[in-house]
C-alpha cells in the first residue's frame, strides 16, 4: 500500500524548498491557540500512528504515501553539544585531508540551541581540544568562575562545606555558560565548514537496510489532523541515507529507545536512572550581583532520602543575570512529590530569597537528565550507528556536568567514522558500517576513566543515611582512593518502579506561590516560549488509554499531574459527570521526557511532534 521511497535526482532542492515552506508557515504554529475538548463524550486520547497504523486505517488509503530520499556520507541526529561537535570534527579532518564528505544534521528545534537547556558550568577541556583558538573565534565563555560554594541546607540555615581541591564539585577552571548560545555558536562554526544543517525537521523513524543494519532517519509527516487523519496539506517526510548515522538526541531520544530494544544495546548494563531539572534565569539587583559566583546546595527541602540540590550561577553577559535551579533525582518514592513545587518553595530559603528580591524572572525551563554514569551505559555502536553525548549517557553526576564529555564524545566518534570512510581497503560485513573501534577507542580515553571514577558516588546515596551517606562516600573513597575502590555499587533499578502507593505515603502539602519569588506552572510555562501546532496527533502517547484512570489514578493518585513541569497531564471529570479521565494539554510540552521515563505503567511513549514545535529557549 506505501511505497517506501522514490530517488530523485531533486531530493536536495526538495529539502530546501521544504525548508521555505516552514518558515512561511512558522507565524501560524506560534499562534496556534490552544485546544480544549468540548465533545460530550470522552473523546480517544491518543489517534498516533504509532498506536494505530494507518495501513489499517481507512481514512488513509489512496494517499500517497511516497518519500523522496536523499543521500549523504553522515547523517547526525540532533544538533547538541555531541551533534554538532561530531559534524565540525568530520569536516576538520574532510578538510585537513582533501576529501570530499557531506554531512547533514537534523534538529528538531526550529532553530538551533533552542531546545538545549542546561545548567550550566562547564569545562572548556573538549572545546579546547575542538577549537584551539576558541576564544579569537568569539565562544560565548564570558564568565570564568571566580568563587565556588556549597552547603547543606536545613529549613532556616545553610552549613557550608568546604569544597576541597580535587573533589568533583570544584570548578577551578570553568565557566559559566548559556549553553543555548554556545550550541547556536556551534552551529555558526559548524556551517562555514560547509555542514548542512536543518533545524525543524524533526528524525521520526529509524530506517534500515534489508540485511538489519541502519540505513538512515526518516523526518517526520506535516498535515496530520488531531484524529489521526490526513489534512489537504499532509506532506510526506523525507529519508536522509548514509554510510553511517550518528545518533545524539540528548537525554532518553526517541530514536535511541528504539534502537536500544532492535540491537539489544543495553543487555550488559543496568537501567538508566534520571533526575530532572528545572532552571529560570533573573534580572537581580546589581548590588546583589557577584558575576563568576558558582553556589550549591543539598538538603532541604528534599528530605535526605531524595537525591536532588540546586544550583545558583552569577553571570557575567553585561548584565546582572543569575541562572538558578533545582535537581531532583527521578527515583523518589513519594507519588505526592511535585519538583517544580519543590524548586518554587526552595526559592525562599532564607539564604536565598535576599539574591531574588526586588529582581524578575525572564525565562524558565525544564529537561531529564542522565545519571546513570558508568553503570549504565549501553553498547555504544551497531551496524550502521552509533550512541553519542547524553543519548548514551556521559554524564558526570557529582561533577553535575556532560557537555565536556557529550562534546569529546561526538569528537571521538568523528574521528574513528573518518577513518573508515576513508579507508580505501574497507571491507563491511553490513551495507551500513559498522564502526566497533568508537566504543574501543573511547574506553582509552579521559571520558571513561572520569566516568568509572565516579561511579560509586550517585549510587552511595541509596543507603540509610540517603544523600549524607553518600557525601561521607565521597570524600572517604573519592578524595582519597580517586574511585580505585575494587567494587562497583547498583542502582536501585528503573526510576519508574520506585513509587510507592498512595495510600502508604503522605501528601505534601506545598505554599502558595506569591508571585513575586515564587510562580504557579501555567505562567512559568508561559516564559518557555514553548507552543505546537494546535491541529496535530498528540505526541505523548498512551499504549493503552484506559491504564492512566485504572492504574496510575487508582494506586498513584495520577503522578503524572506532578512530575510533569509543564503542565501537560492533568486528570478531569467525565462530561458524562461518571468519573475522571486524563487531558493530555500537548501544546504544553517543553520536551523534558520526563513522563516517559517516571511513568509507574510505563504506558507513556514520547514521539516527536512535527518539527518545529517545542520551546524556544534563548540562551538556558
Amino acid at each position: 500500500m506505501f511505497p517506501a521511497c522514490k530517488y530523485t535526482l531533486q531530493a536536495r532542492q526538495c529539502l530546501c524548498s521544504l525548508k521555505v515552506l516552514q518558515r512561511e508557515h512558522l507565524p501560524s504554529l506560534f499562534c496556534a491557540t490552544r485546544w480544549s475538548s468540548s465533545s460530550s463524550t470522552t473523546p480517544r486520547i491518543t489517534s498516533h500512528y504509532t498506536i494505530y497504523p494507518r495501513d489499517k486505517d481507512p481514512r488513509w488509503e489512496g494517499v500517497n504515501m511516497e518519500r523522496f530520499a536523499d543521500e549523504a556520507d553522515v547523517v547526525i541526529v540532533g544538533a547538541g553539544p555531541a551533534g554538532l561537535s561530531a559534524a565540525i570534527r568530520l569536516k576538520q579532518l574532510a578538510g585537513e585531508q582533501g576529501k570530499e564528505l557531506r554531512v547533514c544534521v537534523v534538529e528538531k528545534a526550529s532553530q538551533i540551541g533552542a531546545h538545549t537547556l542546561s545548567g550550566a558550568c562547564i569545562e572548556p577541556s573538549a572545546l579546547q581540544e575542538l577549537f584551539p583558538d576558541w576564544k579569537e573565534r568569539g565562544a560565548p565563555l564570558h564568565t570564568p568562575v571566580t568563587e565556588d560554594k556549597f552547603g547543606i541546607l536545613t529549613e532556616k540555615y545553610r552549613i557550608p562545606v568546604p569544597i576541597l581541591p580535587g573533589l568533583p564539585m570544584n570548578n577551578h577552571g570553568n565557566y559559566i555558560v548559556r549553553l543555548g548560545h554556545l550550541v547556536s555558536w556551534l552551529g555558526e562554526q559548524a556551517e562555514e565548514l560547509g555542514v548542512e544543517l536543518y533545524p525543524g525537521y524533526a528524525a521520526a523513524e529509524v530506517l534500515f537496510h534489508e540485511d538489519g543494519s541502519v540505513k538512515g532517519i526518516a523526518t517526520n509527516d506535516v498535515g496530520i489532523s488531531k484524529d489521526g487523519s490526513p489534512k489537504d496539506t499532509f506532506e510526506r517526510g523525507m529519508e536522509l541515507h548514509a554510510k553511517v548515522t550518528i545518533f545524539g538526541e540528548g537525554c532518553h531520544g526517541h530514536l535511541a529507545k528504539q534502537l536500544y530494544k532492535h540491537f539489544n544495546l543495553r543487555q550488559h548494563c543496568e537501567p538508566q536512572t534520571y533526575a530532572i531539572g528545572l532552571k529560570e534565569v533573573w534580572v537581580i539587583d546589581e548590588k546583589k550581583w557577584k558575576p563568576g559566583r558558582v553556589e550549591h546546595t543539598v538538603g532541604w527541602p528534599l528530605d535526605r532520602h531524595s537525591y536532588g540540590g540546586s544550583f545558583l550561577y552569577h553571570l557575567n553577559e553585561g548584565e546582572p543575570l543569575v541562572a538558578l535551579g533545582f535537581v531532583v533525582g527521578l527515583d523518589y518514592q513519594n507519588p505526592y512529590m511535585n519538583p517544580f513545587r519543590e524548586f518554587q518553595r526552595w526559592k525562599h530559603h532564607p539564604t536565598v530569597l535576599p539574591t531574588l528580591e526586588g529582581g524578575k524572572r525572564i525565562a524558565y525551563g525544564a529537561r531529564a537528565l542522565n545519571e546513570g554514569g558508568f553503570q549504565s551505559l549501553p553498547k555504544l555502536t551497531f551496524p550502521g550507528g552509533m550512541l553519542v553525548g547524553c543519548s548514551p549517557g556521559f554524564m558526570n553526576v557529582p561533577k553535575i556536568k556532560g557537555t565536556h564529555s557529550a562534546m569529546k564524545s561526538g569528537m571521538m566518534a568523528a574521528e574513528t567514522v573518518f577513518s573508515k570512510l576513508t579507508n580505501e581497503n574497507l571491507q563491511s560485513e553490513t551495507k551500513g558500517l559498522c564502526v566497533p573501534e568508537y566504543e574501543e577507542n573511547l574506553k582509552n580515553s579521559w571520558v571513561w576513566k572520569e566516568l568509572y571514577s565516579v561511579r560509586n558516588i550517585r549510587p552511595s546515596c541509596h543507603g540509610l543515611f540517603g544523600v549524607y551517606g553518600g557525601m561521607v562516600y565521597t570524600g572517604i573513597f573519592y578524595w582519597i582512593l580517586r574511585g580505585k575502590e575494587p567494587w562497583t555499587l547498583k542502582h536501585k533499578g528503573l526510576d519508574s518502579a520506585q513509587l510507592k502507593p498512595a495510600k502508604d505515603c503522605m501528601p505534601i502539602e506545598y505554599p502558595k506561590p506569591d508571585g513575586k519569588i515564587s510562580f504557579d506552572l501555567l505562567s512559568s510555562v508561559a516564559l518557555s516560549g514553548t507552543n505546537h501546532e494546535h491541529d496535530q496527533p498528540p505526541h505523548l502517547t498512551l499504549k493503552n488509554d484506559n491504564i492512566p484512570v485504572n492504574n496510575n489514578l487508582a494506586i498513584y493518585d495520577g503522578p503524572e499531574q506532578r512530575f510533569c513541569p509543564a503542565g501537560v497531564y492533568e486528570y478531569v471529570p467525565k462530561e458524562t459527570g461518571d468519573g475522571m479521565r486524563l487531558q493530555i494539554n500537548a501544546q504544553n510540552c517543553v520536551h523534558c521526557k520526563t513522563c516517559d521515563i517516571k511513568d509507574p505503567s510505563q504506558n507513556i511513549n514520547w514521539v516527536v511532534p512535527e518539527g518545529g514545535g517545542g520551546p524556544a529557549y534563548n540562551g538556558l
